[in-house]
């Protein structure tokens, strides 16, 4: 089957964002997207019409711009908060994965230690959230003297990148891996199964090619480079 045609810039993110260094000049500084300054003013988002049930409106409106920071808006697909990607983190959180439950949670933690060790903080995700935002949101007023919402997107940028360095202090939180945390989740949400919350209307699959939980292909699987006519489906 053959994928549709998307930007380069924005296919190679979605495919290798977290890989190569720093994510954030790919995302932003290719992608070139206006971000918006607040929940209210994103293009189309979906986060107007869904109440958080585990964020407050503070962490929902910071969330929300980082997330549309990483992903925004662009011709060839949606941004991040247009494609829901806030909600599926939010409805994470209430899960077993945000309470750490699917993970093993007990000491020694080593927050240096390397990926394939796997999750090392004694934080779990919703609490690693919960903390990493509102020291963030401190960080970032005490440097710049406003919000992140109200900052330009270049300034936007710079966060995000010394966050991926490690060079944002954010309290008893390793930026590092609030970064990591944060980007996973929002490839996450972005491409999961809309039942989940993320991906609205199976934006992120219909620009991929990706057909989504159909059952049966059989009638495809010889045809080489043709490309798939079927839109997706989902799974709920």
């Amino acid at each position: 089957m053959k994928t549709i045609g998307i930007s380069p810039s924005r296919r190679s993110f979605l495919r290798s964002a977290g890989k190569t260094a720093p994510a954030v000049i790919a995302i932003g500084a290719t992608l070139g997207g206006a971000v918006g300054l607040a929940v209210s003013q994103t293009s189309g988002g979906s986060a107007d019409s869904y109440t958080p049930s585990y964020f407050d409106a503070q962490e929902w409106t910071l969330l929300s711009a980082l997330v549309q920071r990483l992903i925004p808006p662009g011709s060839d697909g949606p941004s991040a908060v247009e494609a829901g990607v806030p909600e599926f983190i939010d409805r994470q959180m209430g899960q077993p994965y945000g309470h750490g439950a699917l993970w093993f949670m007990q000491a020694p933690f080593v927050p240096t230690a390397a990926e394939e060790f796997g999750y090392q903080l004694v934080q779990s995700p919703r609490a690693l959230y919960r903390q990493a935002l509102a020291a963030l949101a401190q960080a970032v007023q005490q440097q710049h003297g406003k919000p992140f919402t109200e900052l330009a997107p270049a300034d936007q940028d710079a966060v995000l990148t010394a966050l991926e360095a490690g060079k944002l202090a954010i309290g008893t939180v390793p930026p590092k891996a609030f970064f990591s945390q944060l980007l996973t989740n929002t490839r996450e949400g972005y491409f999961c199964d809309p039942k989940h919350g993320g991906n609205k209307d199976m934006a992120a699959w219909k620009m991929i090619g990706f057909p989504g939980a159909r059952g049966d292909y059989i009638d495809w699987v010889d045809q080489y480079a043709t490309k798939y006519p079927l839109p997706p489906v989902s799974s709920s």
